[in-house]
């Protein structure tokens, strides 16, 4: 990590996010129609299907409300950030409040799951909306859906179980995901409650799912932190546990709270041991907390997001340490994945490798593949890399 090496990697973020991701998605996925945006593309930018995720037009939003209020006002960068809220507002929510997660693409629904992700993405994505725009009224909604979302994920019986009370579980998703939005609240709209709400999480992470004398971050634990010694419950996603630990770490590098700047790193250290592929390169979708078979035949398979946040997460451990382990494998990461998922010839990442790093399919997006991860990756390192 010398001078030279952190020039060239805060060039490849900074023109990757600006020359390459974000011209991609506002070329090929704007509707221009409709509203919102279209993530079902080929290699090319084709749109090769034209139902909307839910998620994915927050998601999208986030990135641009982020950007204009972060790097500079850019009215583009609004009016596409504009089109998918008022796409959500006006075809995200069903008549109960909850959001919808699949839709066509003039709005008509199609399925709602169990889980609040697509209100996560949307509070984000009005958060920022709210600061770029000074709208009052995207601010009033993003707290209130929050609080929404806080009511339905505490009230018992507001949401379907995904397991029966025969063996029930938790997903460290739910905690995770609740630090970044609160961090995005907090961020544009100060909101009072956010920070509490963090603590909450971060220690609920700390206390259920990191399991020290394992050296392991759990996918899911039952409601008291135990294990359970099934193919649901051993089954380990490095790449969550990852981005976890980077929110963690963020956290503690914003309130200067060297104990969580610990546990960020701690949780690193035992998914990157679990994680990453010795053999081939590269980072494992699933392992299994004993390294028995994992049920899942893609555990083997390299998605561009865990990547993306083992990125972020070595190079954040690193400022935080100064510790030339996470250079190394910073450089390790960065170097595979740079090598194995971008498209020289039409941009972005592809998704979807083999164990070899071979492509298993051109798609650039699809309902789980949006505008997100990728920039994200970016412009967090390239934030991580100005100072």
């Amino acid at each position: 990590m010398n001078k030279t090496r952190l020039a060239e990697l805060r060039a490849t973020y900074r023109d990757g996010l600006l020359e390459n991701t974000l011209p991609f998605w506002i070329r090929h996925a704007v509707d221009h129609e409709y509203g919102g945006y279209l993530t079902g593309l080929d290699h090319d930018g084709l749109v090769i299907e034209t139902d909307k995720g839910i998620w994915q037009q927050g998601r999208f939003a986030w990135l641009l409300g982020h950007l204009h209020n972060h790097l500079e006002p850019n009215p583009e960068w609004l009016e596409v950030a504009a089109s998918g809220i008022n796409f959500l507002r006006q075809h995200g929510f069903d008549a109960d409040g909850r959001m919808w997660f699949q839709v066509t693409r003039d709005g008509r629904p199609l399925r709602k799951r169990r889980y609040l992700y697509s209100e996560c993405f949307t509070i984000m994505a009005l958060a920022e909306f709210a600061r770029a725009a000074n709208d009052e009224s995207a601010a009033r909604q993003a707290i209130d859906l929050y609080e929404f979302y806080r009511k339905t994920l505490t009230t018992p019986g507001a949401l379907p179980p995904k397991f029966t009370e025969t063996r029930p579980l938790k997903s460290i998703g739910v905690p995770m995901i609740e630090i970044g939005v609160c961090h995005v609240l907090r961020e544009t709209l100060g909101y009072a409650a956010a920070t509490a709400s963090i603590d909450r999480a971060i220690t609920e992470i700390a206390n259920d799912f990191v399991k020290d004398e394992l050296r392991v971050v759990m996918e899911s634990v039952e409601p008291d932190g135990a294990i359970s010694n099934h193919f649901d419950g051993r089954t380990l996603n490095p790449g969550h546990a990852i981005e976890a630990a980077w929110f963690i770490m963020r956290e503690g590098i914003e309130r200067d709270r060297d104990d969580y700047k610990r546990l960020g790193c701690r949780m690193l250290d035992y998914m990157w041991e679990r994680g990453w592929d010795a053999e081939y390169g590269g980072i494992f979708y699933f392992r299994d907390l004993h390294d028995l078979p994992v049920q899942e035949y893609w555990h083997d398979m390299k998605f561009w997001w865990p990547h993306n946040e083992a990125i972020i997460a070595t190079l954040m451990a690193w400022k935080i340490t100064g510790n030339e382990c996470y250079a190394a494998w910073h450089t390790l990461v960065h170097d595979w994945a740079y090598q194995h998922f971008p498209d020289p010839e039409h941009g972005e990442w592809f998704g979807y490798l083999h164990r070899d790093g071979s492509i298993s399919v051109r798609l650039k997006g699809n309902l789980w593949k949006g505008a997100f991860h990728l920039p994200r990756m970016q412009w967090t390192c390239w934030q991580l890399l100005e100072d």
